[in-house]
């Protein structure tokens, strides 16, 4: 880290203004998922034994600049007391009079959490404006909402123009060491597993992992253009006709840069994708017209815990089939449960949000994983080399 971290800030005293990732799960007005809530304690709780006031700022779900009561953050309020041990008030807004006044008025222990601050379109524009007036909410800031450091919006760039300083928070920190660890420093063998839908968003992802990993594994809907790029038929499989040509430059190049890439030898069909369907295994180069691919099969399962059992640095991203189908999901948790082993053999495992981090989530193999990433975008745009504009705008040290 070459920018400040909280604990090179003195916070007593201080209204720290925190850009959190309270992006959850809401149903039927609780949090259906606290991981983001829990994630983000460390900061808060070191805030407050510091003798400062946590004052903190998030987005829940996309209200497009309108204030829609679904997407209110008040149910928080309750989960984050109970994570603290210490009492969170409510503002029912992220910017004004009010809530400045709200901000100055919190006593020892006490949080102050903010309204939805996507109920204002100014948040998603980075409108300089709107950034000032989340600003007089603080004294110092800190982002720790790694989830969005990928966005250039007003709460976690333009807000920093008004600090003197602007520190990065503990789960921040987190997620950067072990990304960036594996990236550029990681114990081998070093394996990516690469899933989801299209190749088209892992393309800048697999390029940058050329020259840094030992193996990528390949699952998921993306394989059938790596099929198609070999000639094989793909049946009614999710294709991205127009990334043929991409596939097959990329399998040249990992043949030619030594990059040992693996794509599924067997998978799992049908004709219909909700499950209600016979479904039956097939080789991989053998899919049948009519038929589509919607998870990887047995073969392929074993072939790649042969290679993940020896790594020393693993990361996923992207579900291996339609994870979303219990009849397609189980190349999805089988590889959840493939990490949990090797975790407990030495290996660092890495999930990198999003749908991977759902599906260990529910193959309930969380708490072996190494770390899970809170941020699939934020992630995977890391894996890419990108530079995150929310880590770019803090401080340096």
């Amino acid at each position: 880290m070459d920018k400040l971290t909280i604990d090179d800030l003195d916070l007593a005293g201080k209204r720290v203004l925190v850009r959190v990732d309270f992006n959850v799960p809401v149903k039927d007005g609780k949090v259906a998922d606290d991981l983001r809530v829990r994630s983000a304690a460390p900061t808060i709780s070191s805030i407050i034994k510091s003798g400062g006031f946590p004052i903190l700022m998030s987005h829940l779900g996309r209200p497009k600049g309108e204030r829609i009561d679904k997407f209110s953050l008040e149910p928080v309020v309750s989960c984050l007391s109970g994570i603290l041990g210490n009492p969170v008030k409510f503002a029912g807004d992220c910017v004004g009079d009010d809530v400045v006044a709200q901000s100055k008025s919190l006593g020892d222990s006490e949080t102050l959490l903010l309204e939805n601050l996507r109920f204002h379109k100014e948040e998603t524009d980075n409108d300089a404006g709107f950034a000032k007036q989340l600003a007089e909410n603080g004294d110092l800031y800190v982002n720790d909402a790694f989830g969005t450091a990928h966005r250039a919006h007003a709460s976690t760039v333009g807000v920093t123009q008004y600090f003197d300083k602007c520190a990065a928070g503990y789960l921040i920190q987190k997620e950067l060491k072990y990304l960036v660890n594996a990236l550029d420093n990681p114990e081998r063998p070093f394996v990516a597993i690469l899933g989801g839908a299209k190749i088209s968003g892992k393309i800048d992802v697999i390029r940058n992992l050329f020259g840094k990993v030992d193996s990528i594994l390949i699952g998921g809907a993306m394989a059938f253009t790596f099929f198609k790029a070999k000639g094989w038929e793909v049946g009614n499989s999710l294709l991205e006709e127009d990334r043929v040509d991409m596939a097959r430059e990329i399998l040249d190049e990992a043949e030619s840069k030594g990059v040992d890439l693996q794509l599924p030898v067997d998978i799992v069909v049908s004709d219909k994708d909700d499950g209600s369907a016979d479904a039956k295994t097939v080789s991989a180069d053998a899919i049948p017209s009519g038929l589509k691919g919607l998870d990887v099969g047995e073969k392929t399962l074993e072939e790649f815990e042969s290679v993940l059992s020896k790594a020393k640095t693993v990361v996923w991203n992207g579900p291996m089939g339609l994870f979303e189908v219990d009849r397609f999901a189980r190349g999805t948790y089988e590889m959840a449960e493939i990490l949990s082993r090797i975790s407990g053999t030495g290996a660092i495992t890495i999930v990198g949000g999003g749908d991977s981090a759902s599906a260990v989530a529910k193959a309930g193999v969380q708490e072996k994983i190494s770390h899970i990433s809170t941020g699939g975008g934020a992630s995977l745009e890391l894996l890419e080399g990108k530079e995150l504009p929310g880590i770019a705008a803090l401080t340096n040290k």
